[in-house]
């Protein structure tokens, strides 16, 4: 449990751009974004497109002002219209809804992403927009995406986005002339580390081949198990910073005189591994037992760290380390591992070439040489 003693309520999202790489929110005006909105509202889809909002489909252009001059008004939905950066056409529009400054919770909603946007980097990075303006620029604990429970794409994107479902409200709404049973999900803030790790790297131009196409998908990267993992894991949170800095210190101790310098991994600020790395930790008997900290890129998975507590070593619990890494690579549809060890650490290499590591190549620092190996996994 978190102490909240001290908890002050937040600001209302402010009506400013939130620039990103593919996309820019901008607060919705009428001069600037209505022939743009229109045209995403209209068009061969649109009666899909508008099925489970509120409204309907606009009939011509006149009859789509009214409609936009409620809504630029509007401060609860506020809404943004999505702006694409290279042509700056407005190509969808979402908003803020249910904002509780006091508790600090917000929900996005009244999405609608035209023709151009469904399914695009851009309709991706604008919930990215509007989560990290949420958590890191308004400090808010909690961002809510809430859907019919009938919108089975919806509640795949939730999902896919990293939100959390919770659960149906029954006979929540009626829209339409219908029942709507709602299901909630939610992300936390404790969470978004992790959530916006994945979704940066995801969005990373890199992450898409010449013809545009992902290499690691944002539903892996937002996974929050290994399939088949010989060992228990879950990902770290930063409640764990502690335990983890502990264990790790614990682990590569013995490294030390080995090395006559201080193990790589003890020369890092665990605070920014556990926003750039993903952080999967085995417990046993409430401790930890062990860490494997990983590094996804497109054409590879990075073992950075395989770290046992002392008092469970010999048990195995390395070597199940490493084989959930596999099926983490597995998992990211990745068939290259890769990772490193100091020269001196012979124990190290021979380890991991006894589970099928072979050498690529030594690399000299100014105070050790690094063996850099690797593996390939069908």
């Amino acid at each position: 449990m978190r102490d909240l003693s001290h908890w002050t309520p937040r600001a209302r999202p402010e009506r400013r751009p939130l620039e990103g790489r593919y996309v820019r929110l901008e607060p919705l005006d009428p001069a600037r974004h209505g022939e743009g909105l229109f045209q995403a509202s209209t068009g061969p889809g649109a009666d899909e497109r508008f099925r489970y909002l509120p409204e309907t489909p606009p009939s011509d252009r006149e009859a789509f002002a009214p409609w936009l001059a409620r809504v630029a008004a509007s401060e609860d939905p506020l809404y943004f219209a999505v702006v694409d950066q290279v042509t700056g056409r407005p190509e969808g529009r979402l908003t803020f809804l249910r904002i509780d400054t006091a508790h600090g919770v917000i929900e996005t909603g009244h999405i609608l992403f035209g023709p151009c946007l469904s399914r695009s980097r851009g309709a991706t990075e604008a919930i990215y927009l509007q989560a990290r303006h949420a958590f890191d620029d308004l400090g808010y604990r909690r961002f809510e995406w809430k859907c019919n429970d009938r919108n089975e794409p919806s509640k795949r994107a939730a999902l896919r986005f990293g939100f959390t479902f919770e659960g149906v409200f029954r006979q929540h709404m009626v829209v339409k002339g219908e029942n709507r049973d709602t299901a909630w999900f939610s992300m936390l803030d404790h969470e978004w580390p992790a959530r916006r790790r994945a979704f940066e790297r995801w969005l990373d131009p890199e992450n898409f081949d010449a013809e545009g196409r992902q290499r690691l998908a944002l539903a892996a990267l937002n996974a929050r198990a290994i399939p088949d993992s010989p060992i228990l894991l879950r990902p770290a949170e930063a409640a764990d910073l502690s335990a983890l800095g502990e264990l790790q210190r614990a682990a590569y101790a013995k490294n030390r005189d080995r090395l006559g310098v201080e193990p790589l991994p003890l020369l890092v600020d665990y605070d920014s591994i556990l926003a750039t790395h993903e952080v999967w930790l085995a417990e046993d008997g409430g401790r930890l037992a062990g860490a494997l900290i990983l590094d996804p890129h497109p054409d590879h998975l990075l073992i950075w760290s395989v770290a046992t507590a002392p008092e469970v070593r010999g048990g195995g619990v390395g070597r199940k380390l490493l084989a959930a890494a596999e099926g983490r690579a597995r998992q990211l549809g990745l068939s290259t591992l890769r990772l490193y060890t100091g020269e001196r650490l012979t124990q190290n290499v021979e380890w991991y070439a006894r589970h099928g590591y072979g050498v690529d190549r030594i690399e000299e620092l100014d105070d050790r040489r690094i063996v850099h190996m690797s593996k390939t996994i069908g």
